[in-house]
């Protein structure tokens, strides 16, 4: 009899999925909960498990191809259920075997039989309980109180470093990474992928990888075969000392018998993994098959060493960058061509929900940008004097962010309405300046929030901000700290663009872009005369929501800013 393999919910809103990879062909034999394909969604990338064990006989979707939730991907068969009767029977015409002793010698063994289970149980105990430790679902935020697993990137007994990834959680703010709490073994997963749990509840149980071993071989059926052998090796030790390895290793007898299924049970560990690299997704995948990239080459340099694109194309390019001395040709100026150029590629979760807000608030907001050149010379003279005993006592690098950040904030503190907000008809004027740094990732552009801006000294902000987009890139925010901000700062010219007109996004009324700073010459007075110096300038543009914030606010914010950075007196606001 077939079972069939269909396409489970994957979502309140999904609807679809696209085969990415099948990790079993026609003919594989699999264990209930193998993992036999690859799904990629518009919200998130899975693995389908088998529903049951068996062998597949028949694989009705191919790679690339997009069905709807419920279509049937697979058949599998019970090929596997003949091997499945057979493995217990072993067991099974031993028992007589191992009873016929017993009956010659009921006293002798009976003692025997009973050593064999107490000194099983112990061995096994640690693996369930002395060292395991649970893997809990940890607050996530203030107004958070569950999440939905989205994808697990361990499986049972793989092993784990402490703070490596186990699994991805999305919550309705936010979509993170579970690190592991302590180095071991992944001993049990309590909370399977696309299922809900509550903030507190226990998703996996991570033990050592010593105790995990004899988890397995629980059933003691071998133990009661070696129980009668021991005298035997004991009578022998003076004679052949090799006879003493089954005392000795008699947990690792056990094992032995176990030995035909260990195969079966390393199956799901070895299918996401055929090539000895650990899991990446279908993107990354695909982009290394393109490019003709060995993964198992590559160091990862994502969080716990996962491999990202950016390494798959670094691996890609590198062929020709040692090719290329070789050739003595001159192509200086050759171009990088994409591997998406000509692909079509879903949007991520992330890019769909800032698509959707970006379209709202340019819908319902009337949105307009105007822009100031600040002469920066003064401040960059005194950045350059005091970054280097700034690094030293702080241990943080100091830019210009800081300096705009702090500048920004004292002046959202004299005009309020730029920091102000929309309730209906209302106006809000929050009592903190709470800045949104705006932190670009290879997932999307984030916004996490630096809170009483205008209450901290430049080592504070400077320390918080390289915090804030430390954790971002390496997926480790909280909710909360995505949420509040009352004004945004963009910092554009870390890209090396002059200025542009960002977008104010609900429910905030402005955002401030920062452009690269540049010298070039410049007209100043000196003693009452122009004179042409080099000058380090700076565009500063405003984007604000013109429902409440009029030109001549916006103009005397920046006209505030531009004072205020030009002046560059920070000595007193330095935190050094």
């Amino acid at each position: 009899m077939s079972t069939s393999v269909v396409l489970p919910a994957l979502g309140e809103s999904v609807t679809e999925g696209t085969v990415t990879r099948w990790l079993k062909k026609v003919g594989d034999s699999v264990q209930a909960d193998e993992g036999l394909l690859e799904i990629s969604t518009d919200k998130v990338d899975t693995e389908i498990p088998s529903p049951v064990s068996g062998v597949i006989e028949e694989i009705l979707v191919d790679e690339d191809e997009t069905v709807e939730i419920g279509a049937v991907l697979a058949k599998i068969g019970d090929g596997s259920s003949a091997p499945a009767e057979s493995a217990p029977e072993e067991p099974a015409a031993e028992e007589p075997a191992a009873e016929e002793p017993a009956a010659e010698e009921p006293a002798a063994e009976e003692p025997a039989k009973e050593e064999a289970p107490a000194q099983s149980a112990p061995a096994s105990a640690p693996a369930s309980s002395g060292d395991a430790k649970d893997v809990v679902l940890p607050e996530l935020g203030e107004s958070v109180t569950e999440g939905t697993v989205t994808r697990w990137l361990k499986q049972v007994g793989d092993d784990v470093a402490v703070d490596e990834p186990l699994l991805e959680i999305s919550t309705d703010k936010v979509d993170t990474e579970i690190p592991s709490p302590i180095a071991g073994t992944l001993t049990e997963i309590l909370v399977q992928e696309d299922e809900t749990v509550e903030v507190g509840a226990v998703l996996a149980r991570v033990g050592s990888g010593a105790a995990a071993a004899p988890a397995e071989p629980a059933p003691a059926a071998p133990a009661e075969e070696k129980a009668p052998e021991a005298p035997q090796a004991q009578e022998s030790t003076q004679d052949t000392p090799a006879a003493e390895a089954p005392k000795a290793d008699a947990p690792a007898a056990e094992a032995e018998a176990p030995k035909a299924e260990a195969p079966q049970a390393e199956a799901p560990q070895a299918a996401p993994a055929e090539d000895g690299v650990t899991y990446v997704t279908p993107l990354v995948r695909k982009l290394a098959q393109q490019h003709g990239v060995d993964l198992s080459t590559i160091t990862g340099s994502g969080v716990g060493g996962r491999i990202r694109k950016e390494d798959v194309l670094k691996a890609a390019e590198a062929p020709k960058t040692d090719a290329a001395p070789a050739a003595a040709a001159p192509a200086p100026a050759a171009v990088e061509v994409s591997p998406l150029r000509g692909t079509t590629q879903p949007m991520s979760r992330l890019r769909k929900v800032l698509a959707s807000r970006a379209v709202e608030s340019m819908q319902q907001t009337a949105q307009l940008t105007t822009v100031v050149e600040v002469d920066v010379t003064k401040l960059a003279n005194y950045r350059d004097s005091v970054k280097a005993s700034f690094l030293e006592k702080t241990g943080d690098k100091l830019s210009f962010l800081p300096f705009f950040a702090l500048a920004a904030a004292e002046a959202l503190k004299t005009y309020p309405v730029i920091n102000s907000t929309v309730d209906g008809d209302q106006i809000v004027y929050p009592a903190s300046e709470n800045l949104s740094i705006a932190v670009d990732t290879e997932r999307g552009l984030l916004t996490p929030v630096l809170r009483d801006a205008g209450d901290k000294n430049i080592a504070q902000i400077a320390h918080e901000i390289a915090d804030l987009a430390g954790r971002t890139r390496n997926n480790k925010l909280k909710p909360d700290e995505l949420a509040g901000g009352t004004f945004t700062l963009t910092n554009t010219g870390s890209r090396g663009a002059l200025f542009d007109t960002p977008v104010v996004f609900l429910p905030q009324s402005a955002i401030l872009g920062t452009g690269v700073v540049v010298k070039r010459p410049g007209v100043v007075t000196v003693d009452g005369k122009d004179a042409i110096s080099v000058r380090s300038y700076v565009y500063l543009a405003l984007s604000y929501d013109h429902r409440v914030v009029d030109g001549a606010d916006a103009a005397r914010f920046l006209s505030a800013m531009k004072a205020r950075l030009e002046a560059a007196q920070f000595e007193g606001q330095l935190g050094v």
